[in-house]
């Protein structure tokens, strides 16, 4: 292992340590979006891929919406009630999805939105 390396990992071992939750978030809501993404654009073949994806999706929407349930949450009430709202149409929709009565197009857009906000940019254009 050279010098390279370990400074590397000593690095990102310490940007992991430091991160806000709300970049913790972003990763999470980016890394999933993107496995939905690649997994439908794969085909039929990546079915198990796009299963295993939005489950992990609704996994992380259900604790989004578990936080805005949370009355010690900071976050605008109008806010948490429409974060709320979003969770429980992303497993409606996922349903959809999985039974093949509905595309996975909404689901990359409402994270897309979400990864806007945290991000900082406008969702308008």
């Amino acid at each position: 292992m050279n010098a390279q390396t370990l400074a590397h990992r000593a690095y990102a071992q310490n940007a992991r340590s430091t991160q806000t939750p709300r970049g913790t978030e972003y990763e999470l809501i980016a890394r999933v979006t993107h496995r939905i993404k690649a997994a439908a654009e794969a085909g039929p073949r990546s079915y198990p891929k796009l299963v295993e994806a939005l489950s992990d999706n609704q996994r992380l929407w259900t604790a989004l919406a578990v936080d805005v349930a949370d009355s010690d949450n900071a976050l605008p009430a109008e806010l948490r009630a429409r974060i709320f709202y979003l969770a429980e149409f992303v497993q409606h929709q996922t349903s959809q999805v999985l039974t093949k009565k509905a595309r996975v197009r909404p689901l990359l857009e409402i994270n897309a939105a979400i990864l806007k906000g945290l991000s900082g940019r406008s969702t308008q254009k």
